[in-house]
């Protein structure tokens, strides 16, 4: 009986392997857009990482399963959901307004409206599919996504610049 125990958990330690080698780096860009980090220095975001791995792996036998839970998507929710815990817990009173400390872009973005961005236009999902995640409705995901790519554009329309290729560049007549 030990033995076979031992040679399952071994099994189900190299599958795990091989998920984390193929999710992980896909997985920690997501979490490097949701934190704001630099990506050579994302201290936050590899911790987030981490976390959601840790959980992935706890539940690898439900997830594994032919009729279980796809685990990269239960790895993305737990990151997720995960960041949005801790960016509430940060500070409440500022819950889904702007960051001082992030970085980019994304960095006019509240944390609402970053998970909203990074899992629609990174991750790819359906709006549909974001609002079962994070459990909003989804005609509020989409206002939240409109806003959020609203609130990107307005910083380039003021300065009368285009980002482009290589940077921003002057705006064209």
């Amino acid at each position: 009986m030990r033995e076979r125990r031992a040679v399952l958990d071994r099994r189900r330690a190299r599958e795990f392997e091989a998920f984390a080698a193929g999710a992980a780096g896909r997985l920690l860009h997501a979490a490097v857009l949701l934190t704001g980090e630099p990506p050579d220095a994302a201290p936050r975001a590899q911790r987030l990482l981490v976390a959601a791995l840790s959980r992935t792996y706890a539940e690898w036998d439900r997830l594994s399963g032919d009729d279980g839970e796809d685990p990269y998507d239960r790895a993305r929710r737990e990151l997720v959901l995960r960041f949005a815990r801790e960016a509430a817990w940060r500070d409440p009173a500022r819950r889904g307004r702007r960051a001082s400390g992030v970085l980019g872009v994304l960095g006019v973005l509240g944390p609402q409206e970053r998970v909203v961005l990074v899992l629609r236009l990174y991750e790819g999902l359906a709006e549909e599919q974001i609002a079962a995640l994070i459990g909003l409705p989804e005609e509020r995901v989409r206002v939240i996504c409109a806003r959020a790519i609203a609130a990107i554009r307005e910083p380039s329309r003021r300065s009368g610049t285009r980002p482009g290729p290589s940077g921003p560049r002057e705006a064209g007549p």
